[in-house]
């Protein structure tokens, strides 16, 4: 008889919020987030922009602006991160989590030579001498597929292409062996050639290293092809969620439904000035929620009741679940 217990998880987030310092008082921009992940698991956060992801990813750093801030449990190893102070957190960013933010220009100091900035995570975390920190920042660059790495070290972040400078700081991200790797938008402003290396990098590191990974995209078929589970956000809320072929396949929520339809299909012929189905309305404003379904009055299927609460999320199969009452009607 197998009497041992399920692996503790690497990341357990429960009833996650985040709380907006706005003029007309406080509110709640991110409602209610619950997930766990285990090391070598791979998570996508997907939706419009807007929609909270972002912010999401913030909380779990310990990112988050001076107006906000979060609540709930986020435990990391059964630490929890909620309330840590500023040192503490800092001891855990770029150690134990590592975030690939979306542009790269931004992550990357201009000034700073390449080799020094993916060396100071090893120096500061690691406690590593210069000469070894830089011995480690070149096997990190050529492991992310930098070429001549050995002599390009004291170039400068202008210098390198878009892709290379995303690859500089995944090589940054995963200079101390982080357990958890947080990858926000990181091919949002690379061709399509350069985004599916950048994809199948994150791919074979997550292998290579046994790391979780949380990608955040506004891209489905991004989403698709990198991650195993995925949470569907909108208006702060986790509107669907489970086995990313079982929330593709099912598209049980009508925002979900509505994602897909706005996507354009390659070798679908088109009716000349056709335009794509685009998702009527716009995203609500974090900062002024809606008390029901924040999906409420952009969606197709709205009646009286969607307007007076969120809704709860309905099991629709293994792991697998949508929040939306008229879920099972014909």
């Amino acid at each position: 008889m197998n009497t041992q217990s399920p692996p503790t998880p690497l990341l357990q987030v429960t009833d996650l919020r985040v709380h907006l310092h706005t003029h007309q008082g406080a509110v709640d921009a991110v409602r209610g987030i619950d997930f766990t992940l285990h090391r070598g698991e791979t998570l996508g956060l997907v939706g419009e922009s807007g929609c909270g992801k972002s912010l999401t990813a913030l909380a779990l750093m310990g990112l988050l602006p001076d107006a906000a801030q979060a609540s709930g449990s986020i435990l990391l190893d059964g630490q929890e991160l909620v309330g840590l102070d500023d040192r503490a957190l800092c001891r855990l960013r770029g150690n134990r989590i590592g975030m690939v933010f979306q542009e790269p220009m931004t992550a990357l100091n201009p000034v700073h030579r390449i080799g020094d900035q993916v060396a100071e995570p090893l120096r500061l975390h690691r406690g590593l001498g210069r000469a070894a920190a830089r011995r480690e920042a070149l096997a990190l660059l050529e492991r992310v597929g930098i070429a001549d790495a050995a002599r390009r070290l004291d170039a400068y972040p202008h210098q390198f292409s878009g892709g290379q400078r995303q690859r500089i700081t995944i090589a940054m991200a995963l200079a101390c062996g982080p357990d958890l790797l947080i990858a926000d938008e990181p091919t949002t402003a690379l061709d399509v050639t350069v985004q599916r290396q950048i994809l199948e990098l994150l791919a074979g590191l997550v292998a290579e290293r046994g790391m979780a990974l949380i990608l955040i995209s506004h891209d489905l078929g991004v989403i698709a092809q990198s991650v195993a589970r995925t949470l569907v956000m909108y208006g702060g809320t986790v509107v669907e969620s489970g086995p990313t072929r079982a929330v593709f396949g099912a598209m049980a929520h009508p925002y979900t439904q509505g994602l897909f339809a706005a996507r354009p299909r390659l070798g679908t012929a088109r009716v000349a000035g056709e335009r794509l189905p685009t998702i009527a309305g716009s995203v609500p404003d974090l900062a002024d929620l809606p008390a029901g379904c924040p999906f409420a009055g952009r969606c197709p299927r709205t009646m009286a009741a969607c307007h007076a609460a969120l809704p709860p999320a309905v099991a629709l199969g293994a792991s697998h679940e949508a929040r939306c009452i008229r879920l099972g009607e014909p």
